[in-house]
């Protein structure tokens, strides 16, 4: 049965167009609530076409909408395809516009998908320094304008939700992309799978868990006023594992996943030689009940029996990229 923490429940899903977007539109009505999808693309999850930086048409997209889950963004890849002022109109103004109407029309819960591209600088330690632990606690510091926009964003979520009551949870999410890396080295180095398995050990997560963390956002909102989320599958390292992670990352995942050694030789797998950064969602756990099932030693023993290690949700939904056009050197502008 569907839980009434919304007086109603019509809610509204910015970039329903996008990966994220898709796929809480095709989630939330199996919780009983009734998605509205916004997006400036056209797509079958897309009721709404428009910009959110255009006040007017958002101040008519939140007729009858009780709650609002915002994940319609510029992305760090289209940092080389869009200006500066692109990433101020859509990341900050329209996260403004959203906030400022869903006031104005009595909405009570805004939900926000942000990214853990906010800790930036952050999370690149100094050399001969551990690998880092980023927590909600690790102070931002971005590095490009996305994050930096991303932040603004998280600011004004945190003042509306100061000044004017509005109930705001803010989830930095790690990698769920199922584009390749944007990284060439990477790419050229490693097989695809090979890269998003290994990095469920410290930076990705499914797109199943990244959305039913929504949807416990959703339903904690009101009562949690706001708060800063970690969104990303959960690590088997420690703190005690930092040091050996930034100098023998391979020895390390031995010791927790003795599995891994033999799953993958027999794709000729390689573990990536250093680790440099381990994201802890341990308080997404804890205050939204959240209980996210892919994690590393989920992902291998889908592995072993021959299953996809992507979930259902994220086999349907595919790729979407970011942009219309192809790049030479591979799926990102450099």
């Amino acid at each position: 049965m569907a839980s009434s923490f919304l007086s109603s429940r019509n809610i509204l899903v910015t970039g329903s167009a996008g990966h994220l977007g898709e796929a809480l539109m095709r989630t939330l009505p199996h919780a009983g609530h009734s998605p509205v999808g916004l997006d400036i693309k056209q797509s079958p999850f897309t009721q709404h076409v428009g910009s959110i930086v255009d006040r007017d048409f958002v101040r008519a997209c939140l007729r009858e909408v009780g709650a609002i889950v915002h994940t319609a963004t510029l992305h760090k890849p289209h940092v080389v395809t869009h200006s500066r002022q692109d990433f101020i109109d859509t990341n900050i103004s329209g996260t403004l516009n959203l906030l400022e109407e869903a006031v104005a029309a009595g909405i009570g819960v805004f939900i926000f998908t942000s990214t853990t591209s906010v800790f930036g600088r952050a999370l690149t330690p100094a050399p001969g320094d551990p690998a880092a632990w980023i927590t909600e606690d690790v102070t931002p510091a971005p590095k490009n304008i996305y994050g930096i926009t991303k932040v603004a964003a998280e600011t004004l979520c945190e003042l509306f939700h100061r000044d004017r009551g509005l109930a705001c949870l803010i989830l930095r999410t790690s990698r769920f992309f199922p584009e390749a890396d944007d990284r060439k080295e990477t790419r050229d180095a490693y097989a695809d799978a090979n890269v998003k398995v290994n990095e469920f050990l410290y930076r990705r997560a499914d797109i199943e868990d990244v959305a039913s963390a929504h949807l416990r956002a959703l339903e904690r909102a009101r009562s949690i006023g706001f708060g800063r989320y970690i969104v990303s599958a959960t690590t088997p390292f420690t703190r005690d594992d930092l040091q050996d992670l930034k100098t023998d990352a391979a020895v390390v995942v031995g010791r927790h996943v003795p599995a891994y050694e033999r799953v993958y030789a027999t794709r000729a797998w390689r573990m990536f030689p250093t680790i440099d950064r381990v994201y802890v969602n341990g308080k997404a756990r804890r205050e939204l009940g959240w209980q996210p099932r892919y994690d590393f030693a989920h992902v291998l023993s889908l592995l072993e029996t021959g299953e996809d290690f992507r979930s259902s949700l994220a086999q349907t939904i595919g790729s979407k990229g970011y942009h219309d056009v192809v790049f030479e050197d591979g799926p990102y502008p450099t």
